[in-house]
């Protein structure tokens, strides 16, 4: 959550370059934004509340400024509130991705030495902090370092001296990506921000500081003050990853990759398959742990495991599972699973369970995130950036792989692609399927929807719900079917919508009778399925996929939330109150 960006280099319109980073980046938070650049030796700053994505800024020239997008936290939705935050003398300016869980404690103590402080939020003490050592004889690289280390909690920071040109960055979790172009070097949280500018990268690592002076980059060893080489890499994407292309919006346009993205993993992938399969079967437990979506990813590897593979797989949401580790041993195997590699409740998970000497591996989406770098082995989703807020095809695309780990413990691989590729033929018609329109337009003016699924289909109705609460803000649910009768059932009244998975496996007989039951009490049913009913009201077809079945029913339920949103005329690549990478508690 929130977006940094950073540049210095050659002198140019760095007021729209930095504004046009955080473009990029407002998926990470669209509370509030700012930048601070130098004009002749002082900080022009400029900050604003709200959506920057048709934003205008006074045109300032110069070789060096920095840029925030807010999620807030600390402090409500102000100007005053918004990055970047300056220190007393208003030489230094900070921008802030994190929570310093300290701040209270910190500010006492720097108003008692008689700092004024602005805002309400916890990152202004990061700069008063900085002035004040600075003050002592400090140089601002040991200052920068020396105040972080005195922060607690995951951050990333970086702080800006114009005086001298220079910017200077350090982290914690938090990620920030260095890089490297014709124009000169920039940082920010996430790569699509810069890659239209650089042609190698560097992603810092953790208590590493980089200090940035005009055209130069280095580390530093702060103790030895030694300058430290960066090394850089060539980025794994390219700026036409990045675009939007023919359509008009993110989301939309990754619904409409899905069916390339599982194609890629159902021929490409069998080694790295076979890899995770065999570590499965040597380790003394296996454990899924995701956030949100991931979470009910990890759900239905649950159920394909069990069902495909026999084999017994524990499942739990990331920020609880550093509760669950007692039971962890070396023996055991956690598959962590994170679009961004960058949530922080599974990063707090991954610490711990390294502290417990157990394996990591990591399914994600993104080389160089801070969970492939801390995973003892990873496999990359390589489904292209996500910038849509909600999670679409990262999701399709960890059920491919974990149903094809599924059907190789099970000796059936090659059953497993021939599904996946019936899958992506099925998705490109549930995309063209004009009826999922049709029934969003009917349904918009509901406040609530429920879904029920039994089996693999249960987490199905989970992640569905999710996708349409997140973007179109309607009430939505998810159930076991069976869970009906034990109370759910008061919830449904005439014209209640119900949307029923009910794929013709093991689940079918039972499935029915729970939409006849929602049925009688005057829902309006949706069935979702390869076998028709006089019970529904609406029925969506999908050609059977057996165990696949889950990726092209949730397909649909992308599809419904994107139209609810269009109908309600909301952006559905940026929905209140969320944001893409979250990265704070």
């Amino acid at each position: 959550m929130c977006g940094i960006f950073a540049y210095s280099g050659e002198p140019t319109n760095a007021s729209q370059l930095i504004l046009k980073g955080l473009k990029n980046l407002e998926y990470r938070g669209y509370d509030s934004w700012g930048i601070a650049v130098k004009k002749g030796n002082s900080i022009y700053l400029e900050k604003h509340v709200g959506k920057i994505s048709n934003a205008q800024i006074k045109k300032v020239v110069s070789k060096v400024g920095i840029g925030h997008t807010r999620w807030a936290t600390h402090g409500g939705i102000t100007i005053k509130n918004a990055h970047p935050h300056l220190d007393c003398t208003q030489k230094i300016a900070v921008v802030h991705n994190g929570i310093v869980e300290n701040f209270e404690e910190i500010k006492k103590r720097l108003i008692k030495q008689k700092h004024r402080f602005v805002s309400e939020t916890d990152t202004e003490v990061i700069a008063h902090m900085i002035e004040d050592k600075i003050r002592s004889g400090k140089s601002i690289e040991n200052a920068t370092y020396l105040t972080f280390k005195e922060l607690r909690g995951l951050n990333a920071i970086i702080v800006f001296y114009p005086e001298k040109n220079t910017f200077l960055a350090i982290k914690n979790s938090s990620p920030l990506i260095i890089g490297k172009g014709k124009r000169g070097f920039f940082i920010a949280s996430d790569i699509t921000a810069i890659i239209e500018h650089v042609n190698q990268v560097y992603y810092l690592k953790d208590n590493e500081l980089v200090v940035i002076k005009d055209k130069d980059a280095y580390l530093l060893e702060v103790k030895k003050h030694k300058k430290i080489k960066i090394k850089f890499t060539k980025p794994q994407i390219s700026v036409d990853d990045v675009g939007l292309g023919k359509y008009p919006n993110y989301m939309i346009k990754e619904i409409n990759e899905q069916p390339k993205v599982i194609f890629n993993i159902a021929k490409n992938y069998k080694q790295n398959i076979k890899k995770i399969a065999n570590k499965i079967r040597k380790s003394y437990g296996t454990y899924f742990i995701g956030c949100g979506t991931a979470y009910f990813a990890g759900l239905s590897g649950t159920y394909l495991f069990s069902k495909i593979a026999k084999r017994h797989v524990n499942s739990a949401v990331g920020s609880e599972f550093v509760y669950l580790i007692d039971f962890i041993k070396k023996e055991s195997l956690v598959l962590a699973l994170s679009q961004s590699g960058e949530t922080i409740d599974i990063i707090s998970s991954i610490k711990k369970v390294k502290e417990k000497g157990a394996y990591v591996t990591a399914i994600t989406n993104v080389a160089g995130s801070t969970l492939y770098r801390m995973a003892d082995d990873k496999l990359l989703l390589n489904a292209g950036p996500e910038k849509c807020v909600l999670a679409t095809k990262s999701f399709t695309a960890k059920i491919a792989v974990l149903y094809l780990i599924a059907h190789t413990l099970n000796g059936s691989y090659d059953k497993a692609v021939e599904n996946l590729i019936k899958v992506t033929k099925e998705i490109k018609k549930i995309i063209k399927n004009k009826k999922i329109k049709k029934i969003a337009q009917k349904i918009v003016n509901k406040r609530h929807i429920y879904i029920l699924g039994r089996g693999v289909s249960y987490p199905t109705a989970l992640e569905s719900a999710l996708k349409i609460k997140e973007v179109s803000y309607i009430h939505a649910e998810g159930f076991p079917a069976g869970e009906l009768k034990h109370g759910v059932i008061a919830l449904i009244n005439k014209g209640t919508p119900v949307i029923v998975y009910n794929p013709t496996d093991e689940t079918y007989d039972d499935t029915l009778s729970s939409a006849h039951e929602v049925k009688s009490r005057g829902a309006y049913v949706i069935g979702i399925g390869s076998k028709p009913n006089k019970i529904y009201d609406e029925f969506i077809h999908v050609d059977d996929c057996k165990n696949a079945n889950i990726i092209p029913n949730v397909v649909i339920a992308q599809l419904l939330g994107y139209y609810l949103a269009i109908e309600k005329g909301l952006d559905p690549d940026k929905p209140r109150n969320l944001a893409k990478s979250v990265t704070v508690k």
